[in-house]
């Protein structure tokens, strides 16, 4: 029978419910599968050490890996090839070892979009302010756009990260779909919604991304993260009466993507689903 190991690289992904989630629809398969983390942080090293692990990796007979926060931008440069959506995007979270070669994958544009279209249908997509540019904020406004949204504005600490980010942006789906600010108090009283494609809430960096102050109840709220899944900005938002989107959709439909990619077997994206829901309820429980 054969055999798939698989493993994470990111940092603060000791809570990460991956492992369980892939293990648990590889079971249903009759698959071998063994998913580890891989924590640059209980390790000791920065994002540059992406690098070095996915070829560790590579040699350990690894079949594939998922990465994540900080590593999708600086495992690029380490990679042998990149897959059209993943060099469109800048940012991979998914490699796979074919023959020899290492090949990047984007799976979280796709995971977000059909989030978005399950969990907020209908939402108002005019204009949509979202917090983060990095590797997760690259594949969200991808996707925003590509649903149809009117215009993204994007803000994020690291001024030159936003403005790149836009000009990728901008020369794939023309002038003024989106800008870099950090004008939120103007932004987001006309903002349709709001999306949070930033680390802060994950239970490694908990806290709001904004100023509480500033959301309404006029915006739809998303949330990347999913560990917790409800954060502190999409309570906030439901105290507020928005509508929201936490995490969970996305981390489901991007892994289920990634499992394919690893097994060659599709998976029942609805039982994954479930599966995330029990695993989401354990943990909260502490028998998880």
């Amino acid at each position: 029978m054969t055999s798939h190991l698989v493993g994470l690289i990111g940092s603060g992904i000791g809570s990460s419910l991956s492992p369980a989630l892939h293990e648990r629809e590889a079971d249903h398969h009759g698959l071998r599968y063994l998913y580890r983390t891989i924590d640059i942080a209980d390790l000791g090293l920065d994002a540059g050490a992406a690098g070095c692990l996915v070829r560790t990796a590579r040699r350990f007979g690894y079949t594939g890996l998922n990465i994540t926060h900080p590593c999708k931008q600086t495992v690029i440069e380490h990679l042998d090839e990149l897959a059209p959506e993943a060099a469109t995007l800048g940012a991979v979270n998914t490699v796979t070892f074919e023959a020899d070669r290492a090949v990047g994958h984007n799976t979280d544009w796709t995971g977000f979009a059909r989030s978005f279209a399950r969990g907020l249908p209908g939402a108002p997509t005019r204009r949509i302010v979202q917090l983060g540019a990095g590797g997760a904020g690259a594949a969200v406004a991808h996707a925003l756009l590509t649903l149809g949204a009117g215009r993204v504005d994007v803000v994020d600490e690291r001024e030159e990260r936003a403005a790149a980010l836009v000009a990728a942006l901008t020369d794939r789906f023309g002038a003024d779909r989106a800008g870099a600010t950090r004008d939120l108090a103007t932004l987001l009283p006309a903002a349709d919604g709001l999306v949070n494609a930033t680390p802060i809430g994950m239970a490694a960096h908990p806290g709001l991304p904004l100023p509480a102050g500033l959301l309404h109840a006029g915006l739809w709220v998303a949330d990347v993260v999913y560990r917790p899944l409800e954060t502190a900005l999409l309570r906030q938002a439901r105290r507020l009466g928005c509508r929201t989107l936490d995490g969970g959709g996305m981390v489901v439909f991007q892994a289920a993507h990634a499992f394919r990619f690893f097994t060659g077997v599709e998976p029942d994206v609805e039982r994954m689903l479930a599966h995330l829901a029990d695993l989401v309820n354990a943990r909260a429980g502490g028998t998880a």
